[in-house]
C-alpha cells in the first residue's frame, strides 16, 4: 500500500520525528494523493515542515529528493492508478453548449475536461482549520458578553498593539550560530495594529549602522508605538544589538539624577546588583560548599564589568548630565524635584522619542553636538525641525501605514517629498486623461466593425497600464479657541514682585514688574531652572509673593496649559468621560464638538486617555482648557509633543484669539 510506502520512508529519514506531526504529513499525502503532478508539488506542501524537523541536517537538494521518492510510493498506489484509467477517449463530436445544460440540473457533481473546475486541491486539514476557528469564535463571543458596557454609560474602546513581521531564515539560522555579526538594522514585511486599528502595512525599515535616522509623521499614527515595540523585542532584530529606548518624559522619584542615568545601562545594573546579592549570601550563611562557586561567579562579574569599563560609567553620566544643564548639585537631587527628560548610555542603538522636549536652547544645542560624534546608530522621534536639520542624515516618513525612507535632512525631505509627490500627481492626472480619451474611442467605435481591431488594442493597452494612485492628501489640523468676552485694562498685573521657596533662602525672580492688557502676546525664555514656570504661577495666582502685590481683574478667567499637563489627566477615562467628570451638567454634545475643536473626533473621543500618543494628550487638554472660555491663556511649553503641523495650527489658533496670553 502507497501509506504503507510512504510511512516507511518518513520513518527512515526522520526516526525522531514528532508523532503528531509525522501523522499531520501522512494525512496530507493521503489525503491528495490523485492531486500531486510532480515532487514540487509535494515540496510546496510539506516541504517547510520537513526543513524544520531535519534542521542543519539535511539541506534543500536533500528534502527534494525525499519528495520525490514520497511521489514514486504514491503513484504506485493502486488507487491512484484505477483514477488514472477513468479518463475516456470520446468517439465522436460533441456540442459543448447542450453538454453544459444538461450539467446545469445535475445535483452529483460532475468531472468534465469540458468545464472549469475549481481547484480542490487543500494542503491545510480543514477539520482542524474548522475546529480552530469555532475555538476562537467562542472565545470572542465570550469577550463580548463580559465586554458588554453598562446601561448609561460611556464605553471606553481599550486598545492593545500587536505585531507580525516576515522572519528570515537565513539571519535565524545565523543568530543560532551566533555567526550573525551584521550591526545594520533590518525589520522586513512588518506589521503593526493597535485594536482594530492598522497602523503599518507591510511596511520594512532599515536602519545603517552609524546613521541617525529621524522618525516624522503626524501625532498618533504610531511613531512612539514603533519604538516600544522595538525596543520591547516585539519586533525582532539580531541579539547581539542592545537597545535603549528614551521616553518622552519620566516620572519623577526618590532617586537622584546621577544615579537615574547609570540605572539606563542596564547590564552594569544587573551585574552589580547580582555582586550584592551573590556577596550578602556569602557574608550571612556563613562557609559552606558552595563559596567556590559563588567566587568563580563573583570573578566573571568583575571580569564582565572591567570590560565595559563600568568604573567610568559615572564619570560619562556626570559628563552627560552637565551639558543638558545639571549642575553637580542638581546631579544629586531626586529626580521628583528636577526631572530628568533625556537618559543617555553607549549603546549600540539608540531610540530616542522627542528628546528636545523640555529642554532649553543651550542644552539642546549640546545635545544636537554630542549626536552628532555618536558613532552608532540612531533613530529619533521629533518634531523640532531645526533639531532634524542639524542631527538627521536619514528621514523616515510615516504616512498612509508605509514607512517611507529619504537620504539627508529635514530641509532636504521637505523638499524632496513636495516634488515627489507633485510628480505622483501629475502621473496620476496624465494617466486619467489617456484612459478617458481611450475610453470614449472605445465607446464610439465599439460596434463598428471596421475599428475592431483598434478597439481591441486600445483595450489591451488599458489593461496593461499600471495602477496608479492619486496622492493622499492628510487632513489639515485645526484648533480653535472660544474669544471671550471683552475686559477693561489692567487684565493682569505684577508690581516689583519678589518670590522664594519658604524652603529656601534662594531669591527666584526679584523686583518683577509685568503688564497683560487685551491684545498682548508674550513670550517668556530663559534657561530652565531659571524661574519661567515659578513666574507662570505667580501669574495665575498658584503661588503668592513673597514681596511685591499681583493685580487681576476679578471677572479674569485664566486657561492654564502646565509644561506636565499630562498629570492632570486621568488614564483610565476617555476623552469624553475625562471632560464629562471636570465639566458635569453638559449634554454628550458639548463634550464631543469640544473635542472635536482640537482634532479629538470620532472614536478616538472614547479611547481610554492612556492609550492616546503624547500629541493627542495635549489636545485633550487644550480641549479641557477651552471648556473654561478663558480671558487670558498661559500656556508652559505647549509644542512639546506636538507633530509639526499641530504646532502650525496651534500658532493661527493663537493669532486667532482676541484676548491675550503668555
Amino acid at each position: 500500500m502507497a501509506v504503507t510506502a510512504t510511512n516507511s520512508i518518513l520513518v527512515s529519514a526522520f526516526p525522531s520525528m514528532d508523532v503528531e506531526l509525522f501523522n499531520y504529513i501522512e494525512g496530507i499525502l493521503d489525503d491528495n494523493k490523485s492531486e500531486f503532478e510532480s515532487s514540487d508539488h509535494i515540496y510546496e506542501a510539506i516541504g517547510d515542515m520537513l526543513h524544520e524537523v531535519a534542521g542543519d541536517s539535511k539541506d534543500e537538494k536533500d528534502i527534494k529528493e525525499l519528495c520525490s521518492q514520497l511521489l514514486k510510493a504514491l503513484k504506485s498506489d493502486p488507487e491512484v492508478q484505477n483514477k488514472c484509467k477513468e479518463n475516456k477517449i470520446l468517439s465522436a463530436p460533441i456540442c459543448l453548449g447542450s453538454l453544459a445544460e444538461n450539467f446545469e440540473n445535475e445535483t452529483e457533481e460532475v468531472t468534465s475536461i469540458w468545464l472549469k473546475q475549481r481547484d480542490t486541491a487543500s494542503f491545510v486539514d480543514q477539520r482542524k482549520l474548522e475546529k480552530a476557528e469555532a475555538k476562537l469564535k467562542s472565545k470572542q463571543e465570550k469577550r463580548d458578553s463580559n465586554d458588554k458596557p453598562i446601561p448609561g454609560s460611556i464605553a471606553i474602546i481599550s486598545k492593545e498593539a500587536t505585531a507580525v513581521q516576515a522572519i528570515n531564515k537565513r539571519e535565524t539560522k545565523m543568530e543560532q550560530k551566533g555567526s550573525n555579526k551584521n550591526m545594520d538594522i533590518k525589520i522586513e514585511n512588518f506589521d503593526i495594529s493597535f485594536g482594530d486599528k492598522t497602523l503599518l502595512t507591510g511596511a520594512d525599515l532599515t536602519l545603517v549602522y552609524g546613521r541617525r535616522f529621524g522618525m516624522v509623521g503626524r501625532n498618533g499614527i504610531g511613531k512612539s508605538t514603533l519604538l516600544r515595540m522595538i525596543s520591547s523585542g516585539q519586533l525582532k532584530i539580531s541579539n547581539h544589538i542592545s537597545v535603549l529606548h528614551v521616553e518622552q518624559e519620566v516620572v519623577g522619584n526618590d532617586t537622584i539624577a546621577l544615579d537615574s542615568v547609570l540605572e539606563c545601562d542596564e547590564k552594569r545594573q544587573n551585574l552589580i546588583e547580582e555582586e550584592k546579592k551573590i556577596l550578602h549570601l556569602m557574608n550571612n550563611n556563613g562557609p559552606s560548599s558552595e563559596d567556590s562557586q559563588s567566587s568563580n561567579r563573583l570573578q566573571d562579574i568583575y571580569a564582565e564589568l572591567q570590560q565595559i569599563e563600568a568604573d567610568k560609567a559615572p564619570a560619562r553620566a556626570s559628563v552627560i548630565l552637565a551639558g543638558l544643564g545639571f549642575s553637580p548639585e542638581m546631579q544629586r537631587k531626586a529626580t521628583r524635584f528636577d526631572r530628568v527628560v533625556f537618559f543617555l548610555q553607549l549603546f549600540l542603538l539608540a531610540c530616542l522619542k522627542k528628546p528636545t522636549n523640555m529642554l532649553d536652547m543651550k542644552a539642546i544645542i549640546w545635545l544636537e553636538n554630542y549626536l552628532q560624534t555618536w558613532e552608532s546608530t540612531i533613530l529619533v522621534v521629533s518634531h523640532d525641525r531645526r533639531f532634524l536639520d542639524t542631527v538627521a542624515t536619514d528621514i523616515l516618513h510615516f504616512h498612509s501605514q508605509h514607512i517611507e525612507s529619504y537620504r539627508g535632512n529635514y530641509e532636504s525631505f521637505v523638499k524632496t517629498m513636495t516634488e515627489k509627490l507633485k510628480h505622483q500627481q501629475r502621473e496620476y492626472d496624465a494617466q486619467q486623461q489617456y484612459k478617458a480619451h481611450a475610453q470614449e474611442f472605445i465607446d464610439k467605435f465599439r460596434y463598428n466593425a471596421k475599428r475592431a481591431s483598434l478597439v481591441q488594442s486600445k483595450l489591451k493597452m488599458l489593461e496593461k497600464l499600471p495602477d496608479l494612485k492619486p496622492v493622499e492628501k492628510e487632513a489639515a489640523v485645526v484648533l480653535r479657541f472660544p474669544n471671550p468676552e471683552f475686559l477693561q485694562p489692567p487684565v493682569l498685573q505684577l508690581d516689583e514682585v519678589s518670590f522664594s521657596y519658604p524652603s529656601s533662602d534662594k531669591l527666584i525672580l526679584n523686583f518683577v514688574n509685568l503688564s497683560a492688557n487685551m491684545g498682548s502676546r508674550i513670550c517668556i525664555v530663559g534657561d530652565n531652572g531659571s524661574g519661567k514656570t515659578t513666574l507662570l504661577k505667580l501669574l495665575i495666582g498658584d503661588l503668592e509673593p513673597s514681596k511685591g502685590i499681583r493685580h487681576s481683574h476679578r471677572n479674569l478667567v485664566i486657561g492654564y496649559f502646565t509644561q506636565h499637563h499630562v498629570d492632570q489627566l486621568d488614564m483610565n477615562l476617555s476623552s469624553l468621560e475625562f471632560l464629562a467628570k471636570r465639566f458635569p451638567g453638559k449634554p454628550s454634545e458639548e463634550y464631543r464638538r469640544q473635542l472635536g475643536c482640537f482634532g479629538v473626533t470620532g472614536d478616538l473621543a472614547l479611547q481610554s486617555v492612556a492609550s492616546l500618543s503624547g500629541g493627542q494628550k495635549s489636545r485633550v487638554a487644550f480641549a479641557a482648557m477651552a471648556m473654561l472660555h478663558p480671558h487670558f491663556l498661559v500656556l508652559d511649553e505647549p509644542t512639546n509633543h506636538l507633530d509639526v503641523e499641530t504646532v502650525e495650527a496651534l500658532g493661527v489658533a493663537l493669532q486667532n484669539f482676541s484676548v491675550c496670553g503668555f
